[in-house]
């Protein structure tokens, strides 16, 4: 009997494996079938991800029943069949290098450390950001040109003796001209039950990795909006694959004596998370912290 048992769990256990492989030859199958119905465009640049998880960026130069001719900055031609390929994936030209390596997309493009620039969301995108560890929010793009945020001070939201402080900001934005973008918000906090915020509107000149961007800001304060605005200019230059340098000054012209502020840094990042570390300062705080007050925060795109 127990030879049997045996034998029966052998003959199970090789159909669990028959079926097993049978899936993946399937899948493999539908893959690069996929695969050989794309269309490419010999003028595009892609990323190749390979099932042994290397990638390569090229061109498609042609597309046989089998298999993809392939062409990279180092390897003129390279024949690589479908069933090596893990993902095919279309990037901006903006994104190759003259060398030819490839620099992911920044992840953070839509503002510098805590002013937008005009440029907004795509549909489905999304990120999640965090200030010293105590300003959570939330931003999601709707369409291409609208997006939505929301957030929350953690201290006032958790602790006692204090109503919790939250924010919302929609934003609407598109481009107009050649390398030029406008878009156009509010930034509405709830605190202590009364809301403040402001209503702004800023230009983008540039692309995602070098850009300048300059603003008008409105306060406002339980519906009283200010008569005059406040002036913002930003700058962003992408030094490396992964670093950047920020800049974003304000400007206040109702202000007597000392009327700005400025915030410059850095911003580290990969294709899904960013880390901004800059200083906040003017003539006054360099009297006193010299290089200024330490700023950190990070999102995480998704």
């Amino acid at each position: 009997m127990r030879s049997i048992a045996r034998i029966k769990r052998g003959q199970y256990i090789a159909a669990l494996m028959g079926l097993f492989f049978a899936l993946c030859c399937v899948e493999q199958a539908h893959a690069q079938n996929a695969f050989s119905e794309m269309e490419f465009d010999t003028t595009s640049y892609y990323v190749l991800t390979l099932n042994d998880g290397t990638q390569l960026t090229g061109k498609v130069i042609k597309v046989t029943e089998t298999s993809l001719i392939f062409s990279t900055n180092s390897i003129p031609s390279i024949d690589i069949p479908f069933e090596n390929i893990k993902k095919i994936e279309e990037i901006d030209s903006l994104n190759i290098r003259s060398d030819g390596e490839y620099w992911f997309p920044n992840p953070s493009s839509t503002r510098y450390f805590l002013s937008p620039t005009a440029f907004t969301l795509d549909r489905k995108e999304g990120y999640y950001q965090n200030t010293y560890l105590l300003f959570n929010s939330v931003n999601v793009g709707l369409m291409d040109f609208f997006s939505v945020g929301g957030g929350f001070e953690f201290l006032s939201t958790f602790g006692s003796g204090i109503s919790p402080i939250f924010y919302l900001t929609p934003k609407i934005g598109g481009k107009v001209a050649k390398d030029f973008r406008l878009s156009g918000g509010v930034l509405m906090i709830n605190a202590d039950d009364f809301w403040l915020g402001t209503i702004y509107t800023v230009g983008t000149y540039g692309n995602t990795n070098d850009n300048i961007s300059v603003g008008l800001s409105w306060g406002f304060i339980d519906g009283e909006i200010a008569d005059r605005p406040i002036y913002t200019l930003g700058g962003t230059k992408r030094i490396s694959r992964r670093v950047s340098l920020l800049t974003e000054n304000y400007f206040f012209p109702d202000v007597e004596g000392n009327n700005s502020f400025h915030l410059y840094g850095f911003r580290f990042f990969g294709s899904k998370l960013s880390t901004d570390l800059g200083f906040l300062n003017n003539s006054d705080i360099s009297d006193d912290l010299g290089i200024g007050v330490p700023y950190v925060g990070f999102a995480v795109k998704f």
